[in-house]
């Protein structure tokens, strides 16, 4: 008996190996050097002109010049916005409770970002919320049963644009996203309908290795005709560069209460954001008794 069991695992175990070699002729290791090289971290790039402010949608222009091409309906919206902003309000900005940003707003860059080619996912992490992206390029196509998220869903295709044998462009689309969101922190809104689509060139100089372009095309119903911008990001020259760990919450003072925003005070006292602002409703709290 103990023979006949013997012979059995030495079977089991070469149809094991068989299968395991097979396997791997039919899966080919992974060449990376079809791959851009963009390993190391990126850095949100100085904005290319003079009056570029950082961290907004579009780079080239001033944080109160975006000039999005809105439509009557979402200008006015906007408007309410930047109206409360300067009143001491957040306006349309969801943020500020430490939501995340959303697509495209995650390529604004507020923390340091890496990529992680592979050939079936590229990876674009950042420590900022839960701005980590997934580009698929498996060739898949877009899921019709799953819920939107902030960041959506991304499908991407490789593509070699000078005919090298190498990878220079990733295109990528991203729909299935979820509200509220805005392009950035002065509230430039989206659709309600949440039908935006997200296409972009991710591309490096083709003279600096160490400079790299998204170019980001949105698709909305809140716009009168697509809206396109660049950004760049500059490489890290340090080979081992500081990953900081960014918790929002953590010292946040905001918070929100039946759709306004408040503050705590460094006493940890509620405290009002914008002059002759009530108080929230506290009919579930016993009052005290003047």
């Amino acid at each position: 008996m103990h023979q006949k069991h013997a012979v059995g695992l030495a079977q089991f175990a070469a149809i094991l190996a068989a299968l395991w070699a097979a396997s791997s002729d039919i899966a080919p290791a992974f060449d990376q050097t079809k791959y851009p090289d963009w390993h190391g971290q990126w850095l949100r790039g100085v904005p290319p002109s003079r009056d570029g402010a950082p961290g907004t949608f579009d780079p080239g222009k001033p944080r109160r010049g975006q000039n999005p091409p809105l439509t009557p309906e979402y200008q006015a919206i906007y408007e309410a916005t930047l109206k409360d902003q300067d009143e001491g309000g957040q306006g349309g900005d969801p943020t500020y409770t430490c939501l995340s940003p959303g697509m495209p707003r995650i390529m604004n860059l507020y923390e340091p970002m890496e990529f992680v080619i592979t050939p079936e996912t590229t990876h674009v992490l950042t420590d900022h919320i839960h701005d980590a992206r997934r580009i698929f390029t498996d060739g898949r196509n877009f899921p019709t049963d799953e819920d939107p998220t902030f960041a959506g869903y991304s499908i991407g295709e490789w593509v070699d644009t000078t005919g090298s044998g190498r990878y220079d462009e990733l295109r990528v689309e991203t729909r299935n996203l979820r509200n509220p969101r805005t392009y950035d922190a002065t509230g430039i809104p989206f659709h309600a309908d949440g039908q935006t689509v997200i296409k972009e060139r991710i591309f490096a100089d083709k003279t600096n290795p160490n400079l790299l372009y998204d170019e980001i095309t949105t698709y909305d119903h809140a716009l009168t005709r697509p809206w396109t911008v660049l950004k760049r990001y500059v490489r890290n020259p340090d080979p081992r560069p500081l990953w900081r760990e960014t918790v929002c919450a953590e010292a946040n003072p905001h918070l929100e209460i039946a759709g306004q925003g408040y503050m705590l005070s460094a006493d940890g006292l509620l405290m009002p954001t914008r002059r002759g602002q009530a108080p929230p409703d506290l009919r579930y709290f016993k009052q005290q008794q003047k």
